[in-house]
């Protein structure tokens, strides 16, 4: 029984793998992702030699800000030929999990969100223990250097919060509510305490169960109701701006809506004018610059900031004077 094809067959074979091998690194590396970006993606395993990168994040299911990071490491991926792994979820023990599952697998680079750093100490120490290079993202600009991790890209969440203070102030603001909706996520604390350290009006804070949009719309009705003086609401999610702009419209005050974050439902808002500004962190330039950076400090032993300061993605301030430039790419789903 003939097991190999005549030798007239193997051009169109070796065609066929070709494009089978592009095909695959336009898919983001191989790399095995839900279709939710959830803790179902795994690293495949196909033993090409190629660098093994897992992204692992605080993000739950269905939300579009976690699209737009996976999105920038799928890029990445693709342009250095890297398998990629993208995971993530809410419960900061279950991302723990998610990095021991990486460590296991042998993955060559671990990045990882720190929106609850306490958390993630122990498993950042086992992957460094196991010689995997970590990086840090989007959440956790004061933690990642005492844990020891080997860059950061994200936001100064911090800064951000006081720019947006500073902006309210310009727009003659008085009374601020600032909806968090994930209680002791670092970030968006930091957000909402930077805002209050340079806003000259009154600042409260809202905490509301951000996994049920149902609910968050009936606490900001409710405060809005209670209390006519709110004259801004400020979101830490695109998602949440719109559910703001309905709790606004249900309570018949005249509050105008501001948020952290952006995707392309939110650009839409911001020209309509039903939400006044967005600060926008670039997600996809965070997801995109994690797995480089961990592909250059491989490839090239490059250490982006130099291990001591951190690749700042944001704050830019996104209104309807400047939203034309930014709709495009929202458009295209990288904004």
């Amino acid at each position: 029984m003939r097991t190999t094809p005549p030798p007239s067959h193997f051009p169109g074979r070796l065609r066929a793998v070709a494009l089978a091998a592009a095909l695959c690194l336009l898919a983001a590396g191989c790399s095995a992702f839900g279709a939710d970006g959830d803790r179902s993606g795994s690293a495949g395993g196909s033993g090409s030699g190629r660098l093994k990168i897992a992204v692992i994040t605080h993000g739950g299911k269905g939300d579009a800000f976690w699209d737009l990071v996976r999105r920038g490491a799928e890029a990445a991926a693709a342009k250095d030929g890297v398998e990629l792994t993208f995971a993530g979820d809410a419960d900061s023990t279950a991302q723990a999990d998610l990095v021991r599952d990486a460590i296991r697998d042998k993955a060559d680079g671990i990045a990882v969100t720190l929106a609850k750093p306490q958390a993630m100490r122990a498993p950042v120490a086992e992957a460094k223990a196991a010689g995997i290079p970590v990086v840090g993202l989007n959440s956790g600009i004061d933690a990642w250097r005492p844990a020891g991790l080997l860059e950061y890209f994200g936001q100064d969440e911090s800064v951000a919060g006081r720019a947006v203070g500073e902006k309210l102030n310009d727009l003659k603001a008085t009374h601020t509510l600032c909806v968090i909706h994930e209680r002791g996520n670092v970030a968006l604390e930091a957000r909402c305490a930077g805002l209050k350290k340079t806003f000259e009006g009154e600042t409260e804070m809202l905490y509301v169960e951000g996994t049920d949009m149902k609910a968050v719309d009936t606490a900001v009705t409710a405060r809005l109701r209670q209390d006519s003086s709110i004259d801004r609401v400020v979101t830490n999610g695109a998602q949440y701006a719109l559910t703001a702009v309905k709790s606004v419209r249900s309570a018949g005050t005249g509050a105008r809506v501001a948020t952290f974050d952006l995707d392309a439902d939110l650009v839409a808002a911001v020209k309509r004018g039903d939400v006044q500004f967005a600060v926008d962190q670039q997600p996809y330039l965070q997801g995109y610059l994690a797995v480089d950076g961990l592909w250059l400090y491989h490839a090239n032993g490059n250490v982006s900031g130099g291990g001591v300061a951190p690749v700042l993605t944001g704050p830019a301030f996104v209104t309807r004077t400047n939203v034309d430039a930014i709709a495009r790419f929202a458009a295209n789903g990288t904004r």
